[in-house]
């Protein structure tokens, strides 16, 4: 072809070509349209206010009785220490603020599990911190407790992050002793990865605040550095113990006290008159320390999106979630608001791209809500996966892996489809491609629950089963194997089946019985409490929080090469 019939665009001189950048996502709220923004917002704000009323009464630790008797002592209560021990400026990412929550009522409240974890900057280095709450029945461990310290064990290990324990504990709650001390993942587990962490290089420093008593008292010696704080005391049997084993009179002082371990037995390595003082000699090891940093995510200079995170409480009814585009709330979560689509035109029912946030590189997969057309004019629902959609997160995830990016899930998912048409298509095959890259992939991933969760689009999500770094919700979120109304008209069918008789009373009864049932179950307090999800996020802060864990997951260093195995195809 010559030159001459080419189709050019000839600028004058001098003229500008508007540069517009196709990455660029989202619109102004005032533009959305079958949106009640007005209403979806006033319904978030009520259950947003709902939730921080709980955290409010959490944060009261074992109530103001415990906490004044704390005081006298001349004790700072658990959050008191967290609260100076971390960097004035750093942002303290709490995680399993309601572990616990109404699982012992018969017991009283056991705010938070009766420990604090998390993640802060101590000294400019990230770490966890776990701290015994001494006024929540004197830090003694239910099951949940274990779990949550358990969980903070793991987040340490797999992000390379080095541990702080500020103990303050009666050890096992015996009443219930049977659920903490003999299976696989009770109290013996903690000792298990206090030597692996060892053993890995992690550091692990231990300040003994208060009692450390039986089982627990290994804690501290297993660790690298070991603090112990004047009134603290820490032995195998306490006095009373003693005196039943052996016959012999002693005091706690005298017996496993802080002049004890540190010129006695030899088993301290510092000695500090009170809380501040132990809290700054944590202060001043950690700056002691040559920590590796060698991390494979770089991070850029972060820059705030182009719209308010505010907007997203006005996207959809949390109620009960309806169709809304996902892109318009990625819009309010990435840097400059700019998200390469990856076969944008393609499996639409699942977003994938990339985009950077705090200026870290990250894949974001996430459901889209919206209904959407098919280039062969097929309806696909949205939040239902489908072949195409399953096919297309498969491939992007490994190619996050090849890319070395992490990886964020946004869930608000229904399921897989189901019929003919998709069993015919091959639904399970792509469905199971789609599951093993999520269990074979190694890059870190992030999964938020923004409404519903269920059954397998669960795991298809990275739920819980596939170890995300961290897995938070919203409070709007939904998590179960089903939805409350699906499982509701399946169980009482089945139920009221089996008998005779049964009036349309009866049914209804039956019915909401099931109903409330199921919303009870999957309530996101209710996923919080038995540590199924990290935390409620208020998601105002949704942004901040997915930083926060990109700080995090940061420290890991190399990443390894993803392996998948053999792939349905």
């Amino acid at each position: 072809m010559s030159r001459e019939n080419l189709n050019t665009i000839r600028l004058e001189h001098g003229q500008q070509v508007d540069n517009i950048d196709r990455d660029t996502i989202g619109s102004p709220k005032e533009s959305w349209t079958n949106i009640d923004t007005s209403s979806n917002q006033s319904k978030f704000v009520d259950i947003i206010n709902n939730i921080n009323d709980e955290i409010n009464d959490i944060y009261k630790c074992g109530g103001d009785i415990a906490v004044d008797k704390q005081h006298a002592k001349g004790k700072m209560t658990a959050r008191e220490r967290i609260k100076y021990l971390v960097d004035k400026d750093s942002f303290f990412n709490e995680i399993g603020k309601f572990a616990a929550h109404e699982m012992y009522d018969e017991y009283g409240k056991i705010n938070a599990a009766g420990v604090i974890v998390g993640t802060g900057d101590v000294n400019g280095k990230k770490c966890m911190i776990v701290a015994n709450d001494a006024t929540v029945k004197a830090g003694a461990y239910f099951e949940v407790t274990l779990k949550k310290t358990l969980r903070a064990q793991q987040i340490a290990i797999e992000n390379k992050l080095p541990i702080i324990y500020l103990v303050d504990s009666a050890g096992v709650f015996l009443p219930l002793q049977d659920q903490v001390f003999p299976d696989e993942g009770h109290f013996g587990k903690i000792f298990y990865n206090n030597a692996r962490m060892s053993a890995m290089g992690i550091t692990q420093i231990a300040c003994v605040m208060g009692p450390c008593v039986a089982g627990g008292a290994y804690l501290p010696v297993m660790c690298d550095k070991y603090i112990i704080v004047k009134g603290g005391n820490m032995f195998l049997a306490g006095p009373a113990l003693v005196k039943a084993a052996i016959g012999q009179n002693i005091d706690s002082e005298t017996l496993g006290g802080a002049e004890t371990h540190s010129s006695i037995s030899g088993t301290a390595d510092y000695h500090e008159d009170d809380d501040i003082s132990g809290l700054d000699r944590i202060k001043s090891i950690i700056s002691h320390i040559n920590f590796e940093t060698g991390s494979t995510m770089n991070q850029s200079e972060a820059i705030d999106p182009n719209f308010e995170i505010n907007d997203v409480i006005s996207l959809f009814n949390p109620d009960r979630p309806s169709s809304y585009n996902t892109l318009e709330l990625i819009a309010r979560l990435v840097d400059e608001s700019k998200f390469l689509e990856y076969k944008k035109d393609y499996g639409k029912t699942i977003i994938c791209g990339t985009a950077k946030i705090g200026g870290y590189n990250i894949g974001i997969i996430a459901n889209q809500k919206s209904n959407v057309k098919t280039k062969l004019n097929e309806i696909q629902m949205g939040g239902v996966i489908y072949s195409d959609s399953a096919d297309k997160a498969a491939r992007f995830i490994m190619n996050c892996n090849q890319d070395k990016i992490p990886l964020l899930f946004l869930h608000d998912v229904n399921g897989f489809m189901v019929g003919k048409d998709a069993e015919w298509g091959g639904i399970a095959k792509d469905g199971a491609k789609l599951v093993n890259v999520i269990s074979n992939s190694t890059v870190p991933k992030i999964s938020i629950v923004l409404g519903g969760s269920y059954g397998a689009g669960n795991y298809a999500m990275s739920g819980r089963a596939y170890n995300p770094r961290f897995l938070y919700a919203w409070p709007s979120a939904k998590i179960a194997v089903m939805g409350g109304d699906a499982a509701a008209k399946t169980l009482s069918t089945i139920k009221i089946s089996k008998m005779n008789n049964v009036t349309e009373e009866v049914k209804t009864k039956i019915f909401n019985e099931i109903k409330d049932k199921y919303a009870k179950q999957s309530d996101p307090r209710y996923a919080a409490a038995r540590l199924w999800i990290d935390e409620i996020i208020n998601p105002l802060d949704t942004r901040k929080v997915i930083i926060e864990s990109l700080d995090v997951v940061k420290n890991e260093g190399k990443i390894e090469k993803a392996s998948y195995g053999a792939l349905q195809v």
